[in-house]
């Protein structure tokens, strides 16, 4: 990782830059693809799921015997754990469901808001070199909770034209009522148009690498919702003396191992903690299954070092991580006041590994700054509010005058006149 030491301020805006491509560079790729789907349909999804994913399919759908046969490979201790994990997720998003909202603004005139369920959902699930079944239970939970009629599940398939069987356990589980051997650009494709088998959706939700995310990007032309622009993984570590060395390091290489252009970072007040950290890095990352992952994305990644905890909070801010972990003696302090990320784990022993699985809280999230504007996936990813508006005679009385004036002033007439028309309505029948 490379070691930058106390930067000013003028130079953060270059620091923060992600190892992604922009838009722009695969914009093209993905309009050529998105077109070729939106005109030949399946046979363009079977034609680059061939190129792209090295496998020939006769079928996109996953039929019955297949989740009978992912079920069954799925071992019981796994299934236990997913369980666990579907109980805490299943908690912590019911609490999220909120009441109708009403109000008499004025005597006669009631408002209110109630949510209703986005209908048809379409979920990506990334599923190469680290299938993501939690990403499953992270998505189909808040939409079964959320009521969505339709909750469609897209995943990669291997080499032998299968999805791995937890993601098809956790699909099924979960309620997802279609799930289809496709991924990548023509995944997002085939939700944003619909083909023979594959239905068309109104918000397609889910991470996913660079291709994904432009992918997603380019179907909101098309009248389609997205969660978020959510692209390769990243998580910024606050931890100064007070923090266990051991776990920062730990924590930096579990994002670190998600793929090459994930980007980590360490900020810390304390050359003596990120001494500590950089010598755990090494000893921990011989051991990891992915050390060549891993090691791609610890070379595109950096240490602040800074003067204290307000330069501190201000760099995080600018960064607006997607992940942030707080190991210091002053915790609060970044708690009460960090604005941007995109999801918070407190103190030494609340590893960013516990919200990806089973904690509760929701792991899509906003990266490459979106953390700004953007929330993560929560229950209201999946709902919209609906407003009303009832005004009783009364009413008109108490507010008639002020639309009439504001439309008159605007030389909207019409709009007066639908006023006027019921004032003098309700006079004429008081006087009757």
């Amino acid at each position: 990782m490379q070691l930058i030491s106390y930067p000013p301020t003028s130079t953060w805006e270059s620091i923060i830059e992600r190892p992604t491509p922009s838009f722009e560079d695969i914009e093209q790729t993905v309009a050529d693809l998105f077109k070729e789907v939106q005109s030949k349909g399946e046979n363009a999804i079977f034609k680059y799921t061939e190129l792209f994913d090295g496998v020939a399919l006769k079928s996109l759908a996953v039929n019955e015997d297949e989740i009978k046969e992912a079920i069954s490979l799925v071992d019981d201790e796994l299934k236990q754990a997913i369980s666990i994990a579907k109980h805490n997720i299943e908690a912590f998003h019911q609490a999220q469901k909120t009441p109708r909202v009403e109000v008499e603004t004025q005597r006669g005139v009631k408002c209110w808001q109630e949510k209703r369920a986005i209908q048809k959902v379409g979920l990506y699930i990334p599923g190469g070199s680290a299938p993501l079944f939690s990403s499953v239970l992270m998505l189909a939970i808040p939409a079964k909770i959320a009521g969505c009629e339709e909750i469609v599940l897209c995943s990669p398939p291997n080499k032998e034209g299968k999805i791995h069987p937890a993601i098809i356990y956790a699909a099924q589980l979960c309620g997802v009522t279609k799930i289809f051997k496709v991924g990548g650009i023509q995944a997002i494709a085939g939700m944003t148009f619909g083909t023979t088998s594959i239905p068309k959706v109104f918000k397609i939700l889910g991470p996913g690498n660079q291709f994904v995310t432009v992918a997603k990007q380019y179907a909101t032309r098309y009248n389609i919702a997205i969660d978020m622009p959510a692209g390769p993984s990243e998580l910024l570590v606050m931890a100064d003396e007070s923090a266990i060395p051991s776990f920062v390091a730990a924590d930096l290489l579990s994002q670190a191992e998600h793929g090459a252009d994930s980007q980590v970072i360490l900020v810390s007040t304390s050359i003596s903690l990120v001494e500590k950290v950089q010598a755990e890095i090494k000893l921990q990352l011989q051991n990891l299954p992915r050390v060549d992952v891993a090691t791609k994305a610890i070379a595109n990644s950096k240490i602040i070092l800074l003067e204290d905890n307000q330069k501190a909070l201000d760099f995080i801010n600018a960064y607006a991580p997607e992940h942030f972990i707080v190991a210091t003696k002053d915790n609060a302090f970044f708690v009460e006041n960090i604005q941007n990320a995109g999801s918070v784990f407190v103190g030494n022993y609340t590893p960013e590994s516990a919200g990806d699985y089973a904690s509760g809280t929701n792991h899509t999230l906003p990266t490459n700054t979106y953390a700004r504007q953007y929330s993560g996936v929560n229950l209201d990813s999946f709902t919209k509010s609906i407003t009303f508006q009832e005004i009783q005679p009364e009413g008109i009385n108490n507010i008639g005058k002020v639309v009439e004036l504001m439309a008159e002033a605007e030389g909207l007439f019409a709009h007066k006149n639908a006023i006027s028309l019921r004032i003098n309505y309700v006079e004429e029948a008081k006087n009757k």
